[in-house]
């Protein structure tokens, strides 16, 4: 049977289902995996540990042979994404959203682009601290 992987990544629960032709999920998993801290000490995923799950559920997958895997693709929450570098080595931990934005990095930053609100009404982005993942680049 033909089917597809949809990874839905919550700030809770990791949930991976297969989907065939019709729409119909005809396998699924999830797992509440535990936080670690960023270097500041605040909450953040394990990427580490959700690397693993991912890794771990794909092999899973690929060994029920009932099944032909098609595709696969990934939702996530919130503002979330990391670096990486060429090999695919992870640079950075994958911050909270929750996260306070620095107060002075958020003054120099909105400072040199002509203020909050121009920059907001620029770029259609509103002001919202670490919720804008632009702001975390």
């Amino acid at each position: 049977m033909n089917v597809v992987a949809i990874f839905d990544i919550g700030k809770t629960n990791k949930k991976v289902f297969l989907f065939n032709e019709n729409y119909q999920i005809v396998w699924e998993k999830s797992v509440n995996l535990p936080e670690t801290v960023d270097e500041d000490g605040f909450p953040c995923e394990d990427i580490e540990a959700l690397t693993n799950w991912i890794v771990y559920r794909l092999a899973e997958m690929q060994a029920l042979k009932e099944y032909f895997l098609k595709a696969i693709n990934f939702s996530t929450y919130g503002a979330s994404f990391v670096y990486v570098d060429e090999s695919g080595k992870v640079l950075t931990p994958l911050y909270n959203y929750l996260k306070e934005y620095p107060e002075a990095l958020q003054k120099e930053f909105y400072g040199k682009y002509k203020g909050e609100e121009k920059f907001a009404v620029k770029t259609a982005s509103p002001v919202l601290g670490s919720l804008n993942s632009g702001m975390k680049i």
